[in-house]
């Protein structure tokens, strides 16, 4: 995992010292040169240090969307056959989107990795990520944007589940075929590399041989580490969660270095509005100069609702544009980008907000909110929500409270219209078919936050402010890097 590898050898070797040990490592290999080269480097290595005690297997993911795929897998796995290293290969089924195809196919090789690991009891997933990759990423991120980037990170935690290491981040793609041809092993040659519809392809014609990006990728490693450093502790300091919907800011913490603010605020908001990115340069601007000023008011960016007060700024949902997520029994999914749900229950069932003035109905179906603490029946940390009303029992106390001061619940000690618009965005459970009773004896709903910027992909980078998250929200920690040591750091 070092930036100064003099060569793809160096680099795997350098890696595999790296590792906490016993290890099982899950190559991704498409057949291309990149991790055809990355498989082989790895056997070498491995077979020339069993005192290391780490194993492989390797999977390809077919995403069957042009002719000649599938066999493409076969010769892949012949080549794993042929190293002894057991082998997979997933294919992508169903319908493939007109638009978005890259990102879409992101999303399913990573889903369809991270099931390979499982079936064959990986520890960690490595891709063969290159240099070259790295360089076509920060001139693509540098034509949308000023700002420094992290381009490709080296180490991201997928669905909290696996972690996916990139050992030859820093190595060249023609270092890699060499070291194959010398090998005698062929590659495949993905005809969509050369598509100039594509991007990326476009980039990598206009590239020069040299950009200076390793050492712009150091500084924006070691800044985004820093920062990500210095928004833990500033949450630790100046963030309060209240019946886990309703952030606040403590004015102490608006007058903090801007940019450590800026890092921070951009990611609260992007978990509560349930949106995978902290908001960009302009609305940051905006949200920056509202949260730092001195007059009171409110104002929304990024689905998200800052009402700034005396006492701080607060933020919650905006209530509306939350799509309901119907899930029949046994199914599993994210809903407003918020809250992963699981239905335990025997029927099918609507999650939808419970919004300001719902009437309530008389067949809710019970819900059981799990984390670190012990799993609570019937509530969203302080929400309740009960069979016989679709009202939280704290709405409805609020009614009758004053703008600032509330005498029930976790409300208590909050502005009242801060506390209303928590609540309203807060999920329910109903039976998807109005007509099918619903009974305790049939199970529960589970719920548990949902951090949309790191659930998903989290890189290493943020993973010091990401945890510190979990531990506000009371949800069990990330998993942590399967490594001894980065860059020669012990960690």
């Amino acid at each position: 995992m070092s930036p100064e590898a003099a060569s793809p050898q160096l680099a795997i070797l350098q890696f595999l010292n790296s590792l906490q040990s016993p290890a099982r490592i899950l190559v991704a290999i498409s057949g291309g040169s990149d991790s055809t080269g990355l498989l082989l480097l790895l056997d070498e290595a491995v077979k020339a240090a069993p005192h290391l005690k780490i194993s492989l297997c390797a999977a390809t993911v077919d995403h069957a969307l042009r002719a000649g795929s599938a066999d493409e897998a076969r010769e892949v796995a012949a080549l794993c056959a042929s190293l002894g290293i057991p082998h997979i290969i997933l294919t992508w089924q169903g319908d493939k989107p007109k638009t978005g195809i890259m990102a879409a196919a992101r999303e399913a090789r990573y889903g369809l990795l991270a099931a390979a690991a499982e079936s064959l009891e990986a520890d960690l997933i490595v891709t063969g990520h290159t240099f070259d990759d790295q360089r076509e990423t920060l001139a693509m991120r540098g034509m949308r944007t000023e700002q420094l980037s992290t381009g490709i990170a080296d180490a991201v935690l997928f669905d909290r589940r696996f972690w996916i290491l990139r050992p030859l981040l820093f190595s060249a793609r023609a270092d890699i075929r060499a070291f194959l041809k010398e090998r005698g092993v062929p590659w495949i040659d993905d005809p969509s590399n050369e598509d100039t519809n594509y991007e990326r392809v476009r980039t990598r014609r206009q590239l020069s041989a040299d950009t200076g990006a390793e050492g712009n990728i150091r500084a924006a490693w070691e800044e985004r580490l820093a920062l990500s450093t210095k928004g833990a502790e500033w949450l630790g300091r100046y963030f309060t969660l209240h019946g886990g919907l309703l952030g606040q800011v403590m004015l102490d913490g608006l007058r903090q270095d801007r940019a450590v603010l800026d890092y921070a605020l951009g990611r609260l908001t992007a978990v509560f509005g349930g949106q995978p990115f902290a908001p960009g340069r302009a609305h940051m601007e905006r949200i920056l100069a509202f949260a730092t000023g001195s007059e009171p008011g409110r104002m929304t960016a990024g689905r998200v609702v800052f009402d700034l007060r005396r006492d701080g700024l607060y933020l919650t949902r905006e209530s509306r544009g939350m799509v309901p997520l119907v899930l029949p029994p046994g199914e599993a999914g994210v809903w407003d980008g918020r809250f992963e749900v699981a239905n335990a229950s025997a029927s099918g069932v609507r999650i939808e907000a419970v919004g300001v003035g719902t009437k309530p109905r008389s067949s809710l179906i019970p819900v059981l909110v799990t984390g670190i603490q012990p799993p609570r029946v019937g509530a969203v940390n302080d929400l309740t929500m009960r069979e016989e009303s679709s009202a939280p029992k704290d709405l409805r106390a609020l009614d009758s409270c004053d703008e600032h001061r509330n005498e029930g619940g976790w409300g208590r000690g909050l502005p009242k219209a801060a506390a209303k618009r928590a609540i309203a965005a807060s999920p329910i459970a109903l039976p998807f078919e109005e007509s099918v009773p619903t009974a305790k004896s049939e199970g529960y709903v589970r719920l548990m936050p949902y951090f949309a910027p790191f659930d998903r992909f989290l890189t290493r980078f943020d993973f010091i402010f990401a945890n510190r998250l979990s531990s506000v929200f009371a949800t069990a920690p990330y998993a942590r890097l399967p490594l001894r040591s980065i860059d020669g750091k012990t960690i």
